[in-house]
């Protein structure tokens, strides 16, 4: 069986910065694009609402002019029965038949009087819904002229730093198949609870990097002697030294510059 290999302090430390440098160079890369993605989500979700609104104030008006031409049928076979029974009633008999004949023609003229005042009704309604409709129209026009141009800077964005990006990603995962799963475990606790991300930092003017309290010189001897894993105190993150920070640092700079050409 073979033997699984001893991995020092130190070489942690490493790994772990390491892992620090190539994920906060993806929130670098994140950042730059900054609020567009959510800009872009925002206003997709907006035009789908538009368009709804615009298609169900298209169907009601096609509605509205269906009722309309209905309306017109209808009058038309008024028309067309007042026609036939005032022919009729120049051919009648007796009185009963022409009151029977009279009342027809009567509804019949109702009818077509009540029929052209739902048609004035339908036209304003139609009208007043195309008024709303343009003015939805010309927002929805709008929004989609601002979106076009969010998703073209977006885009321009993400193929200046894809190629860069995707190499990160996979230096990530690499980074972090180095690093024993507790380690691990603690880097993302520390790194989530981050406002910046940090979960690594090295120690800059006798404190860790961010921070404004020092660190006590013994504690900043054991850090740059590199032989345990030590947590600031303070900031709650891992400390290494900033000699170990600038040779990381260069690793990944000269990694980039190779893969990036």
């Amino acid at each position: 069986m073979a033997k699984k290999k001893t991995v020092s302090p130190e070489e942690k430390l490493r790994s772990l910065y390491s892992l620090q440098l190539i994920d906060s160079h993806i929130d670098k890369i994140r950042t730059v694009r900054g609020d567009l993605p959510l800009e872009v989500e925002d206003l997709e979700d907006e035009i789908a609402g538009l368009e709804t609104r615009t298609n169900k104030m298209k169907s009601e008006i096609e509605n509205l002019e269906t009722e309309i031409s209905n309306k017109k049928n209808s009058i038309t076979d008024s028309k067309a029965l007042i026609k036939k029974y005032t022919e009729q009633q120049e051919k009648v008999r007796n009185n009963r038949e022409y009151d029977s004949i009279s009342k027809e023609l009567e509804y019949q003229d109702l009818e077509i009087k009540l029929a052209e005042k739902r048609m004035k009704e339908y036209k304003a309604k139609i009208d007043s819904k195309q008024e709303v409709l343009d003015e939805t129209m010309e927002v929805l026009n709008g929004r989609k002229k601002d979106l076009d141009l969010k998703k073209a800077e977006l885009d321009e964005i993400i193929k200046e730093s894809q190629k860069e990006e995707e190499i990160l990603m996979k230096k990530s995962e690499t980074a972090a198949k180095k690093i024993d799963d507790r380690l691990l475990v603690a880097y993302k606790r520390i790194r989530n609870g981050s406002k910046n991300g940090l979960a690594v930092v090295p120690i800059d003017r006798e404190a860790s990097a961010g921070s404004y309290i020092k660190i006590p010189p013994q504690r900043q001897l054991d850090v740059a002697a590199r032989q345990k894993i030590i947590v600031d105190e303070h900031s709650g993150r891992i400390l290494v030294d900033a000699e170990l920070a600038q040779e990381e640092q260069d690793k990944l700079d000269n990694m980039l510059k190779k893969v990036l050409k």
